[in-house]
């Protein structure tokens, strides 16, 4: 029993029969304190709460007995070398065999005679139906491991459910009343218990009723600090000032009447939204979300022309130097029309307008402000980097979001020497990667979104088929006449880890599949491979000579960022695509269809998965990458689509991250909570909860 009083940030080792060994074995669960433990929620929940008379059980049901103990046994089984507990449990209907392996704790605690329940799933042998590791308690004991919906939790070595049931259990029992975060009046119009009845129903549930109930609670509360937390971080944004931009809506037009074709509705939205936000002092924090291929780049070209025309410095960044350098190309060619310069400043190289200069060259223009528009890498908001009157900062972080990057990057923003003490850069962040409407609500609530759902007018939707390992020889003859035509292709391997014995596997695989097709299938054209393991420049080396030509079939591996556009390319074959998740399938279909002609993706399965998973002819029928994100989402689960280290989110949240509902409950509440109290200074649980939930999830 627990003598001492516990509370809530009590440290794990306050209680009782918790050695050091123990909190070592806890602390890889993430287990510190009581809350660490109250919230280290079950996974699941097996049905244990219908007793059964021994009478009526059959083979495989999972049942609750209750009797007594006899011919209780021990014995050493020396051809296994594992100790053997056997003993036999009869009730007023009939008799059943007991038998435990390598279970010291059985012996030392049964005695014949003893009445108990048992919880387990019925076996059978010659001898007839037995139970093999059955749970047990004693009759006289309230229901823990027995008897009831019985918690599962997710376990690591030396700690097993069992016994954090009763750790739970006895914590429970002696607690007393756990303070609400969540306000009385919210609980009350949403239809929740308090905390403490929440925490009982989420280890002990009665009904599944109360574990849903429970569910409820605890992934309304985490999400309320998610959004508050967002609403902070666009409340603190939105307290500074930026500088104001009054003709950028008029700037933009006249921009997009020199480019070469009519913006979509939805690029033209995006782009009336982004002049708005930049024509007032507070600072814009905007994310464009767009399918493959919808002209994010277009978009973010008329933000950046009306800034420049205004006088002001743009910066543009770009997570990898090939996309830099490929931004560099097509912005230079959009301004060739302007007369303010565009700079590129990757760690190979450094352009000014079309020569190549040196960075301390690149530096002095950037702080003179002759460098109007500079296109770069993250490290171009460096300390060392000084501009002159920066006014807006375009991210492209292509599949990388979440608050945490997006933060990280304006608070960089915001301290950047931008040529004025007063104020700070317009934010402009772009994402390749279609966001579930769920998603968004749930992640984005500290920007203003516009979404890009439309493709350009003229472009011919991608044919996807699904291949079946017999028609690999009919494919590789339908891709050598594309080839023969003067179209390029890619060849995608999937790469199941990123580090380690793996990586370095896969590297030699890929360089001996190129090898091979350049040997055998495709001898009469030019086979290059890039692969996570190059360096940076000859990943740029190669990529430059397939967007030129000299390179026929490209293959790459999944690790690589191969985001350069080569319109020039029409056919993509995806080795081992049931590896992939259906949104990063769209994302590599995405690399080819950027010219005028059809273009084509063949999906093949591993060898020994044949035929293709079905799921994949989702892809083959489906060209919106928003539709494909939703069903990815469905079929994968939010913590897979999403990354769940990269969201940070507890389980409990991410398992209700498509109830939009909640999340819109969340966001009312969050805002109401925060015009009433900025500081929450009357909600001091909620606060100190906000505090802790920053310090452990980072939200990345």
């Amino acid at each position: 029993m627990i003598t001492t009083p516990l509370v809530f940030t009590s440290p794990i080792t306050d209680m009782p029969r918790i050695s050091d060994t123990h909190a070592k074995h806890l602390a890889r669960l993430g287990i510190h304190t009581v809350e660490d433990l109250l919230y280290h929620f079950p996974s699941r929940y097996d049905d244990f709460s219908k007793i059964y008379k021994i009478a009526a059980i059959e083979r495989d049901m999972q049942v609750t007995l209750a009797g007594t103990v006899s011919k209780l046994r021990s014995h050493r089984s020396f051809k296994k070398r594992m100790t053997v507990t056997s003993a036999t449990l009869t009730d007023d209907t009939a008799s059943v065999r007991l038998v435990w392996f390598n279970d010291r704790f059985v012996g030392q605690s049964l005695r014949d005679g003893m009445a108990i329940r048992v919880s387990g799933t019925v076996g059978a042998d010659f001898d007839g139906v037995i139970l093999t590791n059955p749970v047990f308690e004693r009759a006289a004991r309230p229901p823990v491991s027995t008897a009831r919906l019985v918690p599962i939790y997710p376990e690591t070595s030396g700690i097993t459910s069992r016994w954090l049931r009763w750790q739970v259990d006895e914590v429970l029992r002696t607690l007393g009343t756990v303070p609400d975060i969540i306000p009385k009046d919210v609980r009350t119009t949403l239809h929740l218990p308090d905390r403490t009845t929440a925490l009982r129903y989420i280890h002990f549930p009665r009904t599944p009723d109360h574990a849903t109930l429970a569910q409820k609670y605890f992934a309304f509360e985490e999400m309320l600090l998610v959004q508050l937390q967002a609403l902070r971080i666009k409340r603190q944004w939105h307290s500074e000032k930026a500088v104001v931009i009054p003709d950028a809506p008029e700037a933009a037009r006249t921009f997009a009447a020199t480019l070469p074709f009519t913006l979509t509705g939805a690029q033209q939205r995006a782009v009336d939204a982004i002049t708005r936000d930049i024509a007032t002092e507070t600072p814009m924090n905007r994310l464009i979300n767009g399918d493959v291929g919808s002209g994010k780049t277009a978009v973010a070209a008329a933000a950046a022309y009306a800034v420049a025309a205004a006088g002001y410095q743009v910066a543009i960044l770009a997570p990898t130097e090939v996309l830099a350098r490929q931004h560099y190309s097509a912005l230079a060619q959009m301004f060739a029309h302007t007369d303010f310069d565009c700079a590129l400043m990757t760690g190979a190289v450094k352009m000014y307008g079309d020569r190549k200069v040196t960075r301390p060259t690149i530096l002095k223009r950037l702080r003179s402000g002759d460098a109007r528009i500079i296109i770069g890498t993250h490290a171009l908001i460096g300390e060392d980097v000084h501009f002159h009157n920066l006014a807006l900062v375009v991210i492209d972080e292509q599949h990388r979001f979440g608050v945490a990057q997006r933060a990280a990057m304006q608070r960089k923003t915001r301290a950047v020497d931008d040529g004025s003490a007063s104020t700070i850069p317009h934010f402009l962040s772009m994402t390749a990667t279609p966001i579930p409407r769920s998603l968004a609500l749930a992640f984005f609530g500290d920007v203003d979104l516009s979404v890009l759902d439309e493709m350009p007018r003229g472009r011919k939707p991608i044919k996807t088929t699904v291949v079946g390992s017999l028609e690999r020889r009919k494919t590789y003859t339908f891709i050598k006449k594309q080839l023969a035509a003067g179209r390029q292709a890619y060849v995608i391997l999937p790469l199941v880890e990123t580090s380690g014995k793996e990586s370095m596997a896969h590297v030699k695989a890929a360089t001996a599949e190129a090898a091979e097709l350049q040997k055998t299938v495709f001898a009469d054209y030019s086979v290059g491979l890039v692969h996570g393991r190059m360096k940076a420049a000859d990943k740029d080396r190669v990529m430059r000579q397939f967007r030129d030509g000299a390179i026929d079939v490209l293959v790459a591996t999944a690790v690589v960022e191969v985001g350069v556009d080569v319109p020039n390319a029409t056919v993509m074959i995806i080795e081992g695509a049931e590896r992939f998740g259906l949104s990063q399938l769209h994302q590599f279909r995405g690399r080819i269809g950027r010219g005028s002609h059809q273009s084509y993706c063949f999906l093949f399965s591993s060898k020994n998965v044949d035929p293709p998973p079905e799921r994949l002819r989702i892809l083959a029928h489906n060209t919106s990458g928003f539709d494909i994100a939703e069903e990815d989402m469905k079929l994968r689960g939010p913590g897979q689509f999403f990354g769940t280290r990269q969201s940070g989110l507890p389980d409990i949240a991410m398992a209700n991250i498509t109830n939009v509902r909640l999340i819109e409950h969340a966001k009312t509440f969050a805002t109401r909570i925060l015009d009433d109290d900025p500081t929450l200074a009357e909600h001091a649980l909620l606060a100190k909860a906000l505090a802790k939930f920053e310090n452990d999830v980072h939200m990345e």
